[in-house]
């Protein structure tokens, strides 16, 4: 497969992860541990939180968990970079959801090898009740878990036509 064929993969994860690092980096610098800043009253906040655990704070007090998460993100990364491979250059939805998921695991892996945990900083919340708070990695993720649903979904749909 030719490099050209990474295009759409190296760019975007490359963009995930230049954004993620420079917001965190902005929100360590800017804002104290536990700090918040109202953006809009009742709704979102800035934050400056450590997530030590996966997404809600899963496995946070497990004692190999640096290292456990260094090693299944690294396997991710790289069965990612396979499944990616797996899409027709046609199939841009798929190749760009890959490319997410890929950019948001490696800008939380940059955390995890840096600080043994992961900073998070967007809190949306309803007055009292909040969302766990997260930050560009994980939403890239997110996204790109959705879109990959998406693009299964339609490819199902064209193969069954």
């Amino acid at each position: 497969m030719k490099l050209a064929q990474f295009r759409i993969l190296l760019l975007i994860a490359t963009l995930v992860v230049a954004v993620d690092q420079l917001t965190k980096g902005l929100i360590v610098r800017c804002l104290k541990l536990h700090e918040a800043l109202p953006v809009v009253p009742n709704f979102f906040d800035l934050v400056y939180v450590r997530n030590k655990g996966a997404a809600f704070g899963i496995l946070a007090n497990t004692e190999y968990r640096v290292p456990f998460f260094i090693i299944t993100t690294s396997v991710a990364v790289v069965f990612l970079a396979w499944f990616y491979r797996q899409y027709r250059p046609d199939q841009v939805l798929g190749r760009c959801a890959v490319s997410l998921v890929l950019g948001g695991a490696i800008g939380n892996l940059i955390d995890r090898v840096r600080f043994g945990e992961v900073v998070d900083f967007l809190d949306v919340h309803w007055y009292q009740y909040h969302w766990p708070a997260f930050n560009v990695a994980d939403s890239a993720i997110c996204v790109g878990v959705g879109m990959l649903l998406l693009a299964q979904w339609r490819d199902g749909i064209r193969h069954q036509a």
